[in-house]
């Protein structure tokens, strides 16, 4: 591991047991060096691969904040986050995104096409769960973006920034997923149908994909039928 990777992996280490949520903000840069003993150049260097990896956004003047950059008003997030349900995002997860993985058939390009691929191989070789997470999160985004509508993938940035703010309390008693994990295959059946332009497929694919996800998680707030 070279010095880079490794002051990367200190600092994700550190924002990961520091228990922030989503859209939270990091100590600033200045702390950060102090803390963890670097420069300033390096420690950009590393908040640079890990905004790349999905795990922080910055925006000059207000920060750097854990997780993806929201299209929208954090104060937004936060209002929703404290007035939804688990269980109404479920509900809108299984009206939302099968739709989205239908219309990604239909429009996505080769480029959208080949970052869905390289998306799920980065779920699939993930060291540890928080990397899984991002990259996971990066493969529904792309997903999202490939459908071209812009009314779309603002609902899936609302309704993504509110499900990953809220604390699902699932337990982890490995460090990271088992090679069999059935996300992997779940992705890639979704990626292949999207790739295939198989619109019915590529819905259905991303609905039994939630449903595997949330039977695990929050079985009692599956819809009926869904």
């Amino acid at each position: 591991m070279t010095g880079s990777d490794n002051l990367t992996q200190q600092l994700r280490e550190l924002l990961d047991t520091a228990g922030y949520r989503h859209n939270d903000r990091v100590p600033p840069e200045r702390q950060l060096c102090e803390m963890l003993g670097t420069t300033r150049n390096r420690l950009r260097s590393a908040l640079a691969e890990l905004e790349a990896q999905g795990r922080i956004w910055r925006h000059v003047g207000r920060g750097t904040f854990v997780g993806s950059r929201p299209l929208l008003n954090l104060k937004d997030v936060t209002y929703l986050r404290d007035q939804i349900k688990p269980a109404q995002v479920v509900a809108v997860r299984f009206n939302i995104e099968p739709e989205l993985s239908r219309l990604a058939a239909r429009h996505a390009s080769r480029s959208d096409r080949d970052q869905m691929r390289l998306c799920a191989e980065r779920c699939r070789s993930a060291e540890d769960w928080r990397t899984y997470e991002a990259w996971d999160n990066n493969l529904h985004h792309a997903i999202a973006r490939a459908t071209r509508n812009q009314l779309y993938q603002y609902f899936f940035e609302t309704l993504n920034s509110v499900r990953r703010s809220i604390v699902w309390g699932q337990p982890r008693v490995t460090r990271r997923p088992a090679a069999d994990y059935s996300s992997f295959t779940e992705h890639d059946n979704i990626v292949s149908a999207i790739a295939a332009q198989d619109d019915e497929l590529a819905g259905r694919m991303m609905l039994e994909h939630l449903r595997s996800v949330y039977t695990r998680v929050l079985p009692e707030a599956i819809p009926a039928g869904g």
